[in-house]
């Protein structure tokens, strides 16, 4: 079990040291499905958030596994259609740096919570990490870069819900909760280190 959760722990770092192979492209002035799909990846602090919103959702269980991330994208969503739309919002980074340590802390202490208090949780950080990437797209094509958008961040969840399983499989449902809280810790420390070096 112990090479299992050695090789566990290497991925994060991975995941933190890998730069996209494509240069980061300006929404503003290419605004497509492919974009919008690739813009979340190329940027540590939204991955990390995304991936610790499954981690916490896996860890709550029942209909929390669903109707958390679904409850981050409708929001993000919205968040990105208010940035669009011109509405103010103040402390959007602040808010975003933040969400990477909560919800990596949440995770990592297992926190459970009734569902509808994790919808608003994770809803609250969504309409900040929307709105940015919304106020990144100036005037372009909004639709086509939005739903390359939404698709990553849902993958992403996914990523962080199939982690802990994916590890209990193989080593046992013991290894896969302490697996997924580990895991919630790194991204805890990451958004830290984020917040100490931006």
């Amino acid at each position: 079990m112990k090479k299992y959760l050695v090789a566990f722990a290497a991925v994060p770092g991975a995941m933190l040291g890998a730069t996209p192979a494509l240069a980061h492209l300006n929404p503003a002035e290419h605004a497509s499905f492919s974009t919008g799909f690739l813009h979340p990846l190329s940027g540590a602090d939204h991955v990390l958030a995304m991936v610790g919103v499954g981690l916490w959702a896996a860890l709550l269980g029942g209909r929390a596994l669903w109707a958390v991330p679904t409850t981050f994208v409708i929001v993000m969503m919205a968040g990105f259609a208010a940035a669009l739309g011109g509405m103010p919002l103040p402390f959007i980074e602040p808010a975003i740096s933040a969400s990477v340590v909560v919800l990596g802390l949440l995770a990592m202490m297992a926190f459970k919570v009734p569902t509808p208090i994790g919808m608003v949780v994770v809803g609250f950080f969504a309409l900040f990490h929307g709105f940015a990437h919304g106020g990144e797209l100036g005037n372009a094509s909004a639709t086509s870069f939005l739903v390359g958008f939404a698709l990553a961040t849902a993958l992403l969840h996914a990523a962080g819900i199939l982690l802990g399983p994916g590890i209990a499989r193989i080593a046992g449902d013991r290894a896969g909760k302490l697996a997924t809280q580990f895991a919630g810790g790194v991204t805890a420390l990451a958004g830290l280190a984020l917040i100490v070096g931006g």
